[in-house]
């Protein structure tokens, strides 16, 4: 009883913040501020909390950690602009506090990255100045720096001060250039991961708890940094397009044909937006190339070659441009353009191992998934070795489409098309038990495709 009446009699007095101001007992007042706050009992939690952070600010992570959730509440029930502001600008301070006390536990791209987001979404600031948040979180710890909700605001700030007239198009281009970059890295990061578990389930393989949470989780993100790539390019627009960017470039083109780094920003910007029938893209192609052999100079010079009917000369240079090419995403666009022009000529084995090639530098290219699925289904009266068989074919295609969709949500509707279609002619559960067949026995597929495939549950 003693012993209760003493717990009680510690509670109140650190809830009047007594103890906090008579002694520095972190221990005591923390244990009783944490159980406060785990139980999500914030308001009793909040004062005590301060008083541990006032006290004993290095004393746990853990009291930044409830002070933050207790903020974000706060702020989250907070019924006025004027009741937010003070609120804000304390859970900014917690986080600062947080990052100088414990840097090795917080990355200071997402600290920097919240703050910025925190303060566009209740609007605090000029736009020079939002802008400049998330820039800080960019340059100070872009690998941490993830938020596609961030990367877009980081974006779109830089094309309303272009608007207003504060900032050059090109500002726009580079902005846009850094945070595609930053996006498609995530998607790979998060499609390489994703990769390997959809193999095991799409083998029938039994996924534990943890790795159904993480395809779960890894599909979330690629769905959510598809949907800002597709705003990036909307709010882009007729900015990017040729008629912008012709004039643009051939202004300076003069006065910059000796400048490495700007000619190879013309050459992949022309590129990108397929400006290549005006002269000033060979122009510019030509120039780069002669100052500097790159990637980018050698894929235009292919670009060139293709448009002029000479595709011998264009795998040549796609090919040095590939071997050149240190960026994952550039090289997979390259993988991607050689592997097509194998398959426009029928050279299905030799398109397969340039799309492959394209997928092991950027996991998250679903088109290459879609386009071989497109060619064993193509193969399938060849590939197969009965009639059975041939038709089984189009299961491996059906298999291959739904991974392009579930890697690359931006064409997840014509690959959940292409899959259904290819499982309709394969062969239907009647037909698997009339030729003797059960789920889960597997068929070696011949010619260039020599895979396997499993007859599915159906």
């Amino acid at each position: 009883m003693k012993t209760k009446f003493i717990a009680l009699v510690t509670g109140a007095l650190l809830g009047s913040g007594v103890i906090s101001a008579q002694s520095n007992d972190c221990p005591t007042m923390a244990a009783l501020a944490y159980d406060d706050a785990k139980a999500k009992n914030y308001d009793a939690a909040y004062q005590p909390l301060q008083n541990v952070r006032e006290k004993c600010p290095d004393y746990s992570l853990a009291t930044y950690q409830y002070l933050e959730r207790i903020l974000e509440d706060k702020i989250n029930k907070a019924g006025s602009e004027a009741e937010k502001e003070p609120l804000i600008e304390e859970l900014v301070s917690v986080w600062e506090q947080r990052l100088e006390l414990y840097p090795e536990q917080t990355s200071k791209g997402k600290v920097y990255g919240d703050i910025a987001q925190l303060k566009y979404d209740n609007k605090i600031g000029t736009k020079e100045e939002l802008y400049n948040a998330y820039d800080k979180a960019y340059t100070e710890d872009s690998e941490n720096f993830t938020s596609a909700k961030g990367l877009y605001a980081y974006f779109d700030l830089m094309v309303e001060m272009q608007d207003a007239g504060d900032r050059e198009l090109q500002d726009v281009f580079d902005i846009y250039d850094r945070v595609m970059a930053k996006i498609e890295e995530e998607e790979n990061d998060a499609a390489e991961n994703l990769a390997p578990l959809l193999e095991k389930q799409e083998a029938g393989e039994e996924l534990t708890s943890k790795e159904t949470t993480q395809i779960k989780y890894a599909e979330i993100n690629l769905n959510n940094y598809n949907m800002v790539k597709n705003a990036l390019n909307a709010k882009l627009g007729a900015r990017a397009d040729c008629d912008n960017l012709i004039p643009l470039y051939k202004k300076d083109f003069e006065e910059r044909k000796s400048d490495v780094d700007w000619l190879q920003n013309a050459n992949a910007r022309l590129s990108a937006k397929d400006c290549t029938e005006d002269p000033l893209f060979f122009e510019v192609s030509e120039a780069l190339h002669q100052l500097q052999p790159s990637a980018n100079s050698a894929f235009s010079l292919g670009q060139l070659a293709e448009a002029d009917g000479d595709r011998a000369k264009a795998l040549e240079y796609y090919n040095e441009a590939a071997e050149l090419e240190e960026d994952p995403s550039d090289q997979a666009r390259i993988y991607y353009r050689i592997a097509s022009n194998y398959k426009e000529r029928g050279s299905f084995g030799q398109a397969r191992t340039y799309y492959r090639r394209a997928l092991e530098a950027r996991p998250s290219m679903g088109t290459a998934y879609l386009q071989i699925a497109n060619m064993i289904a193509q193969s399938a009266n060849n590939c197969g070795d009965t009639p059975f068989n041939k038709r089984a074919v189009y299961w491996l295609a059906a298999d291959y489409a739904a991974r392009a969709g579930r890697v690359d949500p931006s064409i997840s509707s014509n690959a959940s098309q292409a899959a259904a279609s290819y499982r309709g002619r394969a062969p239907q559960k009647s037909e698997v038990f009339q030729a003797g067949r059960s789920a889960g026995e597997a068929i070696q597929i011949g010619c260039w495709i020599g895979e396997t495939v499993r007859i599915p549950q159906m």
